[in-house]
């Protein structure tokens, strides 16, 4: 019988799961792959074997014998029931130490219910998360391992090797027992959706209330892009808006359906935040944001104008008179009306006892009389304590 020479396994050949694969074997690990559907394998092996030391495998009984002990398996299919079928048939056919995987964006409470599954079976159950979409995890993705000890060990020197590296530190790390990777995936995810709710609310003002065209909102991206806010999102978003469809000769943005889909990991950060009972206004909104644009036929009004209008230059500024009006109804409520309507606080009485300014002491203040109170003629002053 042949030894098995493979460090880990991978079954599930969809973009991530070969992405995945090619990364490994670049970085010196043979890693042996499987796939429901045999094609995917050989065609991994046909395009890309010669990246790497890759051990094909035409059912799963052949991929958990092609894997040195402690064997880890990584599963790269569907959240939900394919995944359960899967580990299903892993089970039986895997030893006492041996590690399962689920690499993909799977529910905590799945997560953790297959991890008691498998611990009365003698098994490890790992649920990580692998962040930075298909082009990540060919060149570097972040991966959130949570799990056992013994499954760090295992998948560690692996998953460090293949992950993104800042200032010599990989982007990998296991962030605690159990289903820990995934909820803090989940948690990323859903940061990630109120990034995206940013970036979009920023282009509609910079082209609802300035004006701008797409290709120039995209220069203003560049430039962002370029400071502090460097990132992936910001330097997508850049090519998007500058991408002119070849059809129609239009901006890709004016062409493209106005719906933005979800996997789930928004919304269950929310639900978890809910849960916990801590404030994640930020996410919440952008989950509700992208759950009203999922469904057009629900009746929702149109978000902004169909094609806001031209800023004028400076040098072709015209007189009000003969500007093109807007297109979008102004809002009713004005807040420098509002404003004017309102009546300045009657000033709070301080006689006979101290209180606390509406803001607490700061600075010189603070450090010299430690309290302060606020008078009636809207000046914060020391008071001694009583």
């Amino acid at each position: 019988m042949t030894e098995p020479r493979a460090t880990i396994g991978l079954t599930g050949l969809a973009v991530m799961g070969r992405n995945l694969a090619r990364n490994i074997a670049r970085h010196g690990h043979p890693v042996a792959v499987h796939n429901r559907t045999t094609s995917r394998m050989t065609s991994l092996l046909a395009e890309h074997g010669g990246e790497g030391d890759f051990v094909g495998a035409e059912s799963l009984v052949e991929l958990v014998a092609s894997v040195r002990r402690p064997r880890a398996i990584v599963v790269m299919v569907k959240a939900g029931a394919p995944t359960d079928a899967v580990i299903d048939e892993l089970v039986l056919l895997l030893d006492e130490g041996d590690i399962v995987v689920d690499a993909g964006n799977a529910h905590v409470a799945d997560t953790l219910r297959r991890q008691q599954a498998l611990e009365g079976r003698g098994l490890h159950f790992a649920g990580m998360g692998v962040s930075g979409g298909e082009v990540g995890a060919l060149e570097g993705p972040s991966i959130m391992v949570g799990g056992s000890d013994h499954a760090y060990e295992v998948l560690g020197p692996v998953m460090e090797s293949i992950a993104a590296q800042v200032d010599g530190t990989p982007c990998c790390a296991h962030v605690g027992p159990d289903a820990a990777g995934h909820f803090v995936k989940m948690v990323h995810n859903g940061i990630e959706y109120a990034d995206m709710q940013l970036i979009a609310e920023s282009f509609d003002l910079l082209r609802s209330v300035l004006g701008l065209e797409p290709a120039e909102i995209a220069e203003v991206f560049r430039e962002w892009n370029g400071g502090d806010l460097e990132s992936f999102l910001i330097e997508m978003t850049a090519e998007v808006l500058a991408h002119t469809d070849a059809a129609t000769g239009r901006p890709f943005v004016d062409v493209v359906r106005d719906v933005a889909e979800q996997k789930g990991t928004g919304r269950w950060t929310v639900q978890s935040a809910l849960d916990l009972g801590v404030p994640i206004t930020g996410i919440a909104e952008a989950t509700f944001a992208r759950s009203l644009s999922g469904t057009p036929r629900s009746g929702r009004p149109p978000g902004r104008c169909s094609r806001p209008p031209r800023r004028p230059s400076r040098s072709t500024a015209t007189s009000s008179s003969t500007r093109s009006a807007p297109r979008c109804t102004p809002p009713r409520w004005s807040p420098t009306r509002r404003a004017s309507t309102r009546s300045p606080p009657a000033p709070r009485s301080t006689a006979g006892r101290s209180t606390w300014a509406r803001w607490p002491p700061s600075g010189a203040a603070a450090a010299s009389s430690g309290r302060s109170s606020w008078t009636g003629s809207g000046r914060r002053t020391p008071t001694s304590r009583t």
